[in-house]
């Protein structure tokens, strides 16, 4: 028998393996998440079709208890009629806001109602909570002092944090048909939340940049043939994401890999319902684009023959981003669904009640919203797959027996609908949800990305027809042209973040122009000089019967109201180099936090040592507007009373000029005076809404 001392070395060489193995599962949680779950799903059988459900911004409110009760009575039900392999609600949980909108803090009753609401809603559908996923906005972090703290209820309520799942990044792998599908999840909201409005912005650091590319890189390196579909998800637009300190993005990490698509929420439907928008790499280092895009898709799909099918190119970096609509007020649901590595979504609406039938058609895709620039390439090389390109294919939940399900493509001619195919589908398994049709996908190629339209038709047991959305499509892969409104271009085609500085520097650059430009002038015009040069030109005018007053004269009158002038000069001098307002921006903390164009000063909040500003740039919803609606009208009005002013007393001047006055002259010079006194009634009635704005910028800042 050999000794204790000789078996404890070779106990080690057997027991390293798992020690390496747990040591690599820790890393890969990423400080607690479950990047390495896998988890089998049932899909449909010849389709490698798997769904998920996508719910955003419940905004559950102890104000709005019909928020809460809505979500029990349709998505419960709506669960249980899709059956989704996942369930994802990125973010705003709750509401956080006072009754009259003017304050926020986290009330413990609405989140005691979301952890009762959720689980009510997870029994109904029959799902297990482990399908659902649950992520932080800024609704839910606004005034928490401290993540993990006394206050921050999310980390005590959330599904996320009653199942263990502690990492600010999350993953699941959801496996059917030799494909995987990878969904990633993360959490972006402030740390330390401030209140509302300085919270509109995802906050991302380097870390959890780190830890997302760790999550979407989990299989590339694996061993294995099996094609994967990456999904990102959660509650911050691209425009409405900050740059990490290094100056880096997540989008940068969702171009790296390419994603299928990204999920998230924030804007609600009150901003548009055609809130998508593709991104692309840019090869120019200086690009407009990291400020701005005006189309929802700027590059345009070119077509590939199938000559070149055999030298594929490098596939293209892109993905898409797809905010969705929210609950609070549109009631909205989404269904995502992944046929073959093709990524599509239906949304609905549970505004007028539930839903009975929800269909929604995986292919084709829609060519507005879901082409991606590898398509003409896949659709053109791969034809001889029939159960890819050669089928349409829909899914249909349905509560009641489906009697049969119509294909319905339309020819768009002269704006209006003409029907071309209408075909029965057929389901593939006999009780599931979808259901396929084979077509010949070559009579309908074309140039046009919106030439043809496509429609599904169910007909229940009781004769009830239900359709699905009318969408556009491209066997040739092309992509349709679809512009934003021009609020969907404000909150999705504006990078915020990359904006906020350039608007700000060139505002108060103007503002010290119009202020020091003058004073400049007036230096000059006081020299002999220059007052020789400018007599002969206003004798001129004068002879010629044209007022002396020009622009060199009455430009320099603001300056010669030497107290106004230096007030306006020390105020701007004050906005740069000094706070601007004072707040409570945090919950539980009763000092004052001070406001700067950097974001708000951190001398009062614990561990915050390293970071003497936060919310940036968070803080441009009150700098911003103050800087334009307030400083910038204010200024603009001080020197159009100056100049109307200079105006007035030049007007002065030129009739005492006058050798001769008749009657005629006398009346013309009243109605100047006239005119002179209304114009000077306006300037004055304008201050009164920007002394309303400026007042109103201050409450907000000092209630948050």
């Amino acid at each position: 028998m050999a000794s204790p001392q000789r078996r404890r070395p070779a106990a080690l060489l057997l027991a390293l393996p798992l020690l390496l193995s747990v040591c690599g599962a820790v890393r890969a949680r990423g400080g607690g998440g479950d990047l390495r779950r896998v988890v089998e799903v049932r899909g449909e059988p010849g389709g490698s079709v798997v769904w998920a459900v996508q719910l955003s911004d419940l905004h559950l409110s102890a104000f709005h208890p019909e928020r809460a009760a809505d979500f029990r009575r349709h998505v419960g039900d709506a669960l249980a009629l899709v059956n989704p392999a996942l369930v994802l609600i990125t973010g705003d949980l709750t509401d956080a806001k006072s009754k009259d909108l003017l304050s926020s803090r986290q009330e413990e009753f609405e989140w005691i109602e979301y952890q009762r609401v959720i689980d009510d809603v997870a029994n109904r559908s029959g799902l297990n909570k482990e399908r659902f996923y649950d992520l932080r906005g800024n609704h839910d972090s606004y005034g928490v002092p401290e993540f993990g703290g006394m206050f921050d209820f999310y980390k005590k309520h959330s599904i996320n944090a009653r199942l263990g799942r502690k990492g600010a990044v999350q993953s699941i792998t959801l496996q059917n048909g030799g494909r995987k599908h990878l969904f990633v999840g993360f959490d972006s909201a402030m740390d330390i939340g401030l209140r509302s409005p300085t919270n509109i912005f995802g906050q991302s650091t380097d870390q959890l940049l780190f830890d997302l590319d760790a999550a979407l890189s989990q299989w590339d390196n694996q061993s294995t043939s099996s094609p994967v579909t990456k999904i990102a998800f959660g509650h911050f637009p691209i425009s409405f994401s900050a740059l990490t300190t290094s100056g880096r993005s997540i989008r940068d990490v969702f171009l790296k890999h390419s994603l299928s698509a990204y999920l998230c929420g924030h804007l609600h439907t009150n901003f548009g319902r055609n809130l998508k928008r593709h991104h692309t790499s840019e090869k120019h280092r200086f690009s407009s684009k990291q400020y701005f895009q005006f189309d929802i898709r700027e590059g345009m799909s070119t077509a590939v023959s199938s000559d070149n099918c055999s030298a594929r190119t490098e596939s293209a970096t892109e993905f898409w981003e797809w905010e969705m609509g929210d609950w609070r007020s549109a009631r909205s649901m989404r269904i995502l669904a992944i046929d073959s590595g093709h990524v599509s979504y239906a949304d609905m609406d549970f505004i007028f009640g539930s839903r009975d039938v929800i269909i929604v058609p995986t292919f084709p895709l829609d060519s507005r919203f879901m082409q991606r620039s590898s398509d003409p390439f896949d659709f053109i090389c791969q034809a001889t797959s029939a159960a890819h390109i050669g089928t349409v294919r829909a899914l249909v939940f349905s509560r009641y027996k489906i009697e049969y399900v119509t294909a319905k493509v339309y020819e768009l001619h002269s704006e209006s609908f003409h029907l071309v195919l209408e075909q029965e589908m057929e389901n593939t398994s006999g009780k599931g949800a979808m259901y396929t049709v084979a077509w010949n996908w070559r009579d309908f190629s074309d140039e046009s990305p919106d030439r043809y339209w496509l429609q599904i038709e169910a007909v229940d047991m009781s004769g009830e027809v239900y359709l699905s959305e009318r969408r556009p499509f491209s066997v040739n892969g092309l992509t349709a042209k679809f512009s934003w409104t021009w609020k969907e271009f404000t909150v999705m085609g504006c990078q915020w973040n990359q904006l906020y500085f350039p608007i700000m520097w060139t505002t108060l650059a103007f503002l010290f122009s119009l202020v020091l430009v003058p004073r400049t002038s007036l230096t000059f015009y006081e020299n002999q000089f220059m007052l020789k040069l400018l007599k002969p030109k206003m004798t001129r005018r004068s002879s010629g019967g044209f007022s002396p007053v020009n622009f060199e004269f009455f430009g320099v009158e603001l300056s010669k109201m030497y107290i106004i002038w230096s007030g306006m000069l020390l105020y701007l001098l004050y906005l740069v180099f000094f706070p601007w307002f004072t707040g409570y921006a945090v919950m539980e903390n009763h000092n004052k936090m001070y406001l700067h164009y950097k974001g708000w000063s951190t001398k009062y909040l614990a561990n915050t040592s390293s970071m003497p500003y936060i919310g940036l740039p968070d803080v441009m919803v009150i700098v911003l507007p103050h800087l334009l609606f307030v400083v910038l009208p204010a200024f603009l009005i001080i020197a159009a009373i100056a100049a109307e002013r200079a105006l007035y007393l030049g007007h002065n001047i030129y009739q005492r000029a006058k050798k001769d006055g008749d009657h005629y002259k006398e009346t013309c010079y009243a109605e100047y005076l006239c005119i002179f006194y209304w114009i000077r009634k306006i300037l004055i009635l304008l201050c009164l809404p920007i002394v309303w704005k400026h007042w109103k910028s201050y409450y907000e800042g000092i209630r948050g």
